[in-house]
Formats: C-alpha cells, structure tokens, sequence
C-alpha cells in the first residue's frame, strides 16, 4: 500500500520547521508587545455572510473554503482575520476601553495554486489599532513592521515599505472621469498591474469598460511619485513617520491601492528587493458599523509566514535555532544503574533544566554521538565507578571538557557551567 500524503496546499511541520514557526511567533510577539498591543483569537471557522459584506468577491468566490455544515449553514474557513476582528469588537464596542490595540497569530486557509511563497494552509500576524482615526495612527502600524524588520535584521536595502492613500487615489480617479461606481474594479486594476504583463493589463483594463484615454491617464497616475504631497494624510503621516525614526524603510507607490473592499484611507504593503510582497494592511474606517457594531475607525495589517520565511532564508537571515530544547543528556550504562539515573534526572528537572534521560543500557560513545546530534550540550555520567566514589562525570559537548564533581554538588556545578543559557 502506497503511503498517505498530506492534502494539498498544507505542510508538514518537523521539529526544524516548528522551530522557525515557534521562533517567528516569538518575534511577533516581542514586537507587537513592544507597542503595547494585547493577544487574542477569533474561530478557525466563520458564517460566510461574515466575509461576503466586505471582503470582496475574489476572495469569498474564489479563494474562500466554503462548505455546508451539518445544519445546512454556509460557512468558511478563516481566509482572513480583519472581519472576525471586526465581528468582536462590535459586540463589544461600548464596553471596550479605546483605543484598541490587538494583535494574533494563527492558521487560515486560501484555495489557491500552491507555489514557491504561496500554499493554502498558511499562519499569519494580524495587527489592529481601532479607535483612533489619525494619520498617526497609521504610522504606529507602520512602525510596527519596520520594528519588525530590524528585529529580524532585515534592512531598508532589504525591504520597503510602500504607502498610498484610498483618498488620494479617489480623487485621482474622479479627476479623469472614472465615476464611484466603477472604483472598486479599477482598485482591483491597480493592484494586479505587478502580476501582469503591461498587454494583459491595458486587456484587462478595457475589459473593465476603460476607454483608451482613460487608460493612458490612469498609467500616468501610477508614474507621479510626488502626488502624495496633494494629501494632507500623507504629508502628517510622513512627518511622523520621520519621528519615529523608521524613514529610511517607508516610501509614497501610487500603485500599493490593496485589493480588499473595506479599505478607506491610507493602504501599504511591504515588499522585498525583487518585489516579492511581504505583507499588507490599511486604514478600515466602515468595517466595524458593518458588521453590527458602533461606528469605529481602525487600521491594520496581517503577514503571513510562508514569504517571510523565504525571504529571510534567501537573504541567510534565518537565525541557527535549536530543534531540542534539552540542555542535559543523562546516560544509563546498565540496568542496575537505572534507579539512580532516573533520581538524577528528576533531581535536574526539579531544579529547573530540561533534561533528557536515555532509554535504554547502551555504549558511551553511542549516547555521546546522541547528544551531539541532538545538540544537548552537558551529558551526565554516572557509571558503576561514579557511584562507588559518590561521584558523577559532567561533559561539556561544547568545548569536549569532562570534568569527575561529588554527586552532592551536582546542581550547583551545573548553574554554573551552565549560566541558565538555554533556559526559558
């Protein structure tokens, strides 16, 4: 019988890839804590109704995993977070302190084609500020990211992070006669110019109704990289963009529109040399009324880990971490040595380590190699001579040093050789 292979789209975790994802969460939340942002979640599963208010039609017709339940209710697997957050907070819009700073990270689901950078079981930080509407506001998310960047030590040389303003871009379009009702097609235009090629994209504007002309003023739009100076939003959100000192990871593109519904004012998106996209967010003033709640600005991104992981691991950024978390190998040389090692072990875990007990009676060298593999780096002997003596053998792997200590000194050694280095 042929083995059972994982669905498609998905991905196994080794200890070696829990250890990147465990590490990354752990920047995450260092970051976001920094910023005084508090943790939470939302189901993994939501009403469909949920997403097709606002999150537009791509996603919800074409990228959404909806099914039936049992009950006959449509519902979907979380393709994105904002709407959730949303959904929460409106049940609770009078009783929450404000401003709302919230931050989560979790697994959602996308039915695209699975690609280097892209599958469909993904995890993904969602950063939200509601409450204040403020162009200030804006740059603390964008802050965020960029605290995130030198965090993981990609630099400015590394990535940008690119800014618009739906606003601006508003009255851009108004401004050579595309009309309300056709702008959310032309924002979806805008934001599939990088994925297409320049005929593709001139087809698929007039696809879209654009006439010639229209198009032609549009591309001129998307070439003025001085616009922002006609937004009074951008102008305050790169003065204090320039306060808090992250100037050098933050540029004005006409092109970054993002391609969700429910964005109303500023929008940016993170991108690595070679214009792989890192991630996105903006500025969602309506979304909360809309799903049933008090009327509440707020602004947000979300990163997944797949692009992260490869951008870091195409720059050699990812750091060397540690797939065991043992810092001691305790050794067994034969079965009559199986109850004192078992006491040395419990005795270690007491005093706060994380130890390893080996199985089974084998050779030294055996269990040595064990541990070098494993990358435990102090092995704990205690062979029939050390326990005739009241002695035990420390091993250091790291430096190859063994040094023979009396068993009641044990624990005080081992702090000191240690110097807590890979506790928690």
């Amino acid at each position: 019988m042929s083995s059972i292979q994982s669905v498609r789209g998905t991905r196994d975790f080794f200890p070696e890839n829990m250890a990147f994802r465990q590490w990354l969460y752990s920047t995450i939340r260092q970051v976001s804590e920094a910023y005084g942002y508090q943790e939470y979640e939302a189901p993994l599963i939501e009403r469909l109704e949920l997403y097709a208010a606002k999150s537009g039609e791509e996603l919800v017709n074409e990228q959404a995993f909806v099914f039936d339940d049992k009950g006959g209710e449509r519902v979907a697997l979380r393709p994105e977070l904002t709407p959730s957050l949303a959904r929460m907070v409106a049940m609770r819009s009078k009783s929450l302190p404000k401003p709302i700073r919230w931050w989560s990270y979790g697994p959602f689901w996308r039915y695209e084609k699975p690609q280097r950078g892209r599958s469909r079981e993904f995890f993904q930080w969602n950063i939200d500020l509601l409450g204040v509407d403020s162009p200030q506001a804006d740059a603390e998310l964008i802050a965020v990211i960029a605290t995130f960047f030198e965090k993981v030590s990609l630099s400015p040389e590394n990535v940008k992070i690119l800014v618009n303003n739906r606003r601006l871009a508003d009255s851009q379009l108004l401004a050579i006669d595309i009309q309300p009702e056709q702008r959310l097609n032309v924002y979806r235009l805008i934001d599939r110019k990088e994925k297409l090629s320049e005929q593709a994209w001139l087809d698929y504007a007039l696809d879209l109704g654009l006439t010639q002309e229209k198009f032609n003023a549009l591309s001129r739009i998307l070439e003025n990289n001085a616009a922002w100076e006609q937004s009074d939003e951008l102008v305050a959100l790169f003065e204090a963009i320039q306060s808090l000192g992250i100037s050098e990871y933050v540029s004005y593109d006409p092109t970054i529109i993002r391609g969700l519904d429910y964005y109303t004012g500023t929008v940016f998106e993170a991108k690595a040399v070679g214009e792989r996209s890192i991630l996105g967010g903006g500025r969602y003033d309506d979304l909360v009324a809309d799903v049933g709640g008090d009327p509440l600005p707020g602004v947000g991104f979300a990163m997944g880990d797949v692009v992260i992981q490869l951008v870091l691991e195409d720059l050699d950024l990812v750091p060397d971490l540690r797939t065991n978390p043992s810092e001691i190998l305790v050794t067994l040389f034969d079965q009559e040595l199986l109850s004192p090692t078992l006491s040395i072990a419990a005795e270690l875990r007491d005093a706060g380590y994380k130890v390893e007990w080996y199985p089974e009676p084998d050779r030294l060298p055996k269990q040595l190699r064990y541990a070098d593999r494993q990358g435990i780096p102090i092995v704990v002997i205690m062979g029939p001579d050390e326990e005739k003596n009241n002695m035990i053998s420390i091993k250091d792997m790291r430096s190859g040093e063994q040094e023979s200590i009396t068993r009641d000194g044990l624990v005080t050694y081992l702090h000191r050789l240690l110097e807590r280095e890979f506790s928690s």
